[in-house]
């Protein structure tokens, strides 16, 4: 059953996403670049929806108390990645538009890649990497000024469950430069959409919201080891059957 849940929501994120990013590109032609956001932000929707009634994943979210307020509140949006489900996911709960920075290769992804090309992205070249973060300060800047926070996830890719990745401190260095209070988030989607696998699993993903971390003043590697301290901390509260031979601490105050 879970095999063909699986094949059941492959196809109808590929018969969903044709059409409506055919929609959006033409759309873009004519509407703001928040329009077009939210115009995506609903085919994420779908898929993720899909995910809920196909696949029988559903997100349990905490902490969305701990999310700055205000229309232009600026915010670095730090997570654990484990899988795709969250990268889905994060537009779908968030108040604000998201701005991921991700390779400029996933531009040349059929469809999908071709509508976030049309949207007010952070897309970086990652063999230049001087030039890459200089963007991604110029950029992040101006997308926070209009109230769009920056989303990055530090281990850099999809880490399996109970392991932990190297924390890369670019998040760390944007949010102190540009003035930005980091927001860490721990995610438990490997226990339903594990790294590069196929088949999925019901189940439910805990999705944990931290409190703002002050960037002011902070240097980029104590600041990521705080952010990964919470992160890591928090996974193994939440999912400690993948930690075997690590106590569950108590719940970050």
């Amino acid at each position: 059953m879970p095999f063909i849940r699986s094949v059941v929501h492959l196809l109808w994120m590929a018969i969903t996403v044709i059409p409506w990013a055919i929609f959006v590109i033409i759309a873009s032609l004519f509407v703001s670049s928040t329009t077009m956001y939210w115009m995506c932000a609903g085919w994420l929707r779908l898929a993720v929806t899909g995910g809920t009634v196909i696949l029988g994943i559903q997100n349990r979210v905490t902490g969305m108390e701990n999310l700055p307020t205000g229309e232009t509140s600026a915010a670095v949006l730090l997570l654990k990645h484990q899988s795709t489900w969250e990268t889905f996911s994060m537009p779908t709960l968030m108040p604000h538009p998201l701005a991921y920075v991700f390779k400029k290769e996933l531009l040349y992804v059929p469809f999908f890649g071709w509508a976030m090309a049309r949207m007010d992205m952070i897309h970086i070249d990652r063999s230049q990497r001087a030039q890459a973060f200089n963007k991604v300060v110029a950029q992040g800047k101006r997308l926070m000024a209009q109230g769009t926070w920056v989303i990055m996830f530090p281990e850099g890719t999809r880490i399996p469950r109970g392991q932990k990745g190297t924390y890369k401190s670019g998040g760390a260095r944007l949010a102190i430069e540009t003035g930005a209070p980091v927001i860490p988030i721990a995610v438990t989607s490997a226990k339903c959409w594990p790294r590069k696998a196929f088949i999925k699993k019901p189940g439910i993903v805990d999705i944990s919201i931290g409190k703002p971390i002050d960037s002011t003043g902070r240097k980029p590697d104590e600041l990521m080891r705080e952010v990964e301290d919470w992160i890591e901390s928090e996974m193994r509260r939440l999912d400690p059957e993948a930690y075997p031979g690590t106590a569950a601490p108590a719940a970050p105050v």
